[in-house]
């Protein structure tokens, strides 16, 4: 997002993005960075003072059936990657990490496909648990992930009642769900209890807030009054290329800042 600014070196962007006033940092490939530089980023985010927010915890299938299947080999191979995940959390410093059930099952009934993501969740809640590590379940919206499992908030909070783990909540990413379902607030209020993660992106475009329709001022004041204190995940592009695009990124959060 700023390597423009910052260059291409991530310890530079780290330092980079603190030098603004970000105060956490999320990466969806720390799971893929050589360990030497994971344990780097995670002595400069120490150094200064930025939290980890989430990393993808396991391979997700974008186009074939996987944890709503019920196949006991794909069931094990998520297993297997949480269990890797857990080591990488502890390395960097992280207590969120993203799972994404995959594509639905087209073979089967809804019910049993949920009954499969369920049973899967609940055996990686185990692993989890003992580590005080959380898996949120990103709900994602048909049109940039058409035929995936999970969509929807309610869908996402139905889960995780039925999982009934403190390690199994939901990564509410409200670019997603604009598209996907609209009414943020309300949606955000019917499901609050269970949403331990937020991302960000403003629609038409996944840009910077301000730079779509949705009204990020009073979305950010309504989940700030509900004393969320956690992570703002920035999952976004830039609407503007270069090193201007990247200080209009800046300038944008500072609009949308509801204690500002």
């Amino acid at each position: 997002m700023f390597q423009q600014s910052a260059g291409q070196d991530p310890i530079a962007q780290l330092h980079f993005m603190a030098n603004q006033g970000f105060t956490a940092f999320e990466d969806n490939e720390m799971m893929n960075r050589p360990v030497a530089l994971q344990e780097k980023m995670a002595h400069t985010m120490e150094e200064r003072k930025l939290e980890m927010g989430v990393f993808v915890a396991h391979k997700i299938y974008w186009d074939s059936p996987s944890l709503a299947s019920g196949d006991p080999q794909k069931r094990e191979e998520f297993l297997e990657d949480i269990r890797k995940a857990v080591t990488v959390a502890k390395r960097v410093n992280a207590t969120w990490m993203t799972v994404v059930p995959g594509h639905k099952d087209l073979r089967l009934s809804m019910g049993y496909q949920t009954a499969h993501v369920i049973e899967s969740l609940r055996q990686a809640a185990a692993i989890l648990e003992p580590h005080g590590l959380i898996m949120v379940l990103e709900p994602l919206n048909y049109r940039n992930h058409p035929g995936l499992f999970l969509t929807g908030s309610a869908q996402a909070y139905e889960i995780c009642k039925a999982v009934g783990s403190p390690s199994c909540k939901i990564l509410f990413d409200i670019y997603h769900q604009q598209i996907q379902e609209g009414n943020l607030i309300p949606n955000i209020e019917a499901c609050w209890e269970e949403i331990a993660y937020f991302q960000l992106g403003d629609n038409p475009g996944r840009n910077e807030p301000t730079t779509g329709e949705i009204n990020y001022l009073n979305v950010l004041k309504f989940i700030k009054g509900k004393g969320y204190s956690g992570i703002l995940g920035m999952e976004h592009g830039n609407s503007k290329e270069g090193i201007p695009g990247e200080q209009a990124v800046i300038e944008a959060y500072k609009l949308v800042d509801p204690i500002s």
